[in-house]
């Protein structure tokens, strides 16, 4: 029996989840407020109640109150959010009813620029009825399930064809550790235990999302990054997928902000605390960002990334944020290593893909 997650106060690690989804929203929402969207949708298929027992907001009064921030702006650019949360449990539908009517009664400034639905339906009937809207505009997605049987391929594929979504995925990752071989499970997601189980069990969100990725048609630009969440023996996970590299980039970041360490988990993954001490034979194993900055600088060297543009996209497909990179660049000019004109080396997404300013960075002949 699955329990009632709102039986009890949220956990740190629910706090954890809910804060990224929170600050994801917060960063999204202004960009497609000052795009010139008419409407922009937000959607929360498992929306919960609102509220924990102790008062402390869920996923769905988050975002509304990410909406009250912006919704000056939003009034005076006379566009609509569309809001669409479902809850499949009857009482914490009614919970999550009362709780969204409340909040609406006390700020009218939000009521007056969205257009809010809240049902009660079954997820596995509720999606498809939802996904002609959600290709239709710049829809925000949270997923928050708790289970896997929500993760089957055929939402994860509806979810590759659209172009303007992004998406925050909830997984109970531990389930795959466990019964990932079972038929049963198979029939929802077939994920290759045999490879997970080459790692310890600690990384199983990480292999789960790098078997996901193996999944995407080579064509599509959808990206897929992990954030472990770590729960007494249990290990949870988010999923997030878009495929604009703004879009990555407020992640990353958002990532990097909640782990400076590791920017992938709400712990020390990589057990990077144990690489500040030196071992027996004098060597220090690098954490994770020394680790890529040594990447790029051989690659800069082997004359593989040749500029910024080169340097931003690498930064993002290895999920670092581009200060990672321009640190590291910074370093090899001091060292005369290479050259570039300016101060900076401009590996920031505004230089790469706003502005489109290329710097070049040249070898520095010994």
């Amino acid at each position: 029996m699955i329990k009632n997650l709102h039986d009890n106060p949220f956990d740190e690690t629910t706090i954890a989840k809910l804060e990224i989804f929170e600050q994801y929203a917060q960063a999204w929402l202004p960009t497609f407020i000052m795009h010139g969207d008419s409407k922009i949708c937000l959607f929360d298929f498992f929306a919960g109640t609102g509220y924990d027992k102790n008062g402390v907001p869920g996923s769905p009064i988050r975002l509304l109150q990410k909406i009250e921030e912006q919704s000056a702006i939003i009034a005076e650019k006379n566009m609509k959010i569309k809001v669409f949360f479902n809850e499949y449990d009857r009482l914490k539908f009614e919970q999550l009813k009362s709780a969204c009517e409340d909040f609406l009664e006390e700020h009218k400034t939000v009521k007056n620029v969205i257009e809010i639905t809240i049902v009660n339906e079954d997820f596995a009937e509720c999606f498809p009825k939802q996904i002609p809207t959600i290709r239709s505009y710049s829809s925000l997605v949270y997923l928050d399930q708790n289970g896997i049987r929500f993760l089957a391929s055929e939402y994860l594929s509806e979810l590759e064809k659209t172009i303007r979504t992004d998406f925050l995925y909830f997984v109970s990752s531990s389930y795959f550790w466990r019964f990932g071989n079972e038929e049963e499970f198979k029939a929802y997601v077939d994920i290759d235990l045999n490879i997970a189980r080459q790692e310890p069990y600690k990384f199983i969100h990480r292999s789960l999302i790098a078997q996901l990725k193996l999944k995407i048609s080579p064509s599509n630009k959808l990206k897929l990054y992990p954030f472990s969440l770590k729960k007494g023996a249990n290990i949870y996970g988010i999923i997030f997928g878009a495929s604009h590299p703004r879009a990555i980039d407020k992640f990353l970041t958002i990532a990097w902000k909640k782990n400076e360490t590791n920017g992938e988990a709400n712990f020390d993954i990589d057990d990077d605390k144990k690489k500040d001490q030196l071992n027996l034979f004098g060597d220090t194993p690098l954490k994770k960002i020394p680790a890529f900055q040594q990447r790029l600088r051989e690659k800069i060297l082997r004359g593989e990334i040749t500029n910024n543009f080169q340097a931003y996209n690498y930064a993002l497909e290895e999920g670092h944020i581009g200060s990672h990179a321009a640190d590291e660049i910074k370093k090899m000019k001091t060292s005369k290593l290479i050259d570039y004109e300016g101060v900076s080396p401009l590996v920031t997404y505004e230089n790469v893909y706003t502005k489109q300013k290329m710097v070049l960075y040249k070898l520095i002949k010994k």
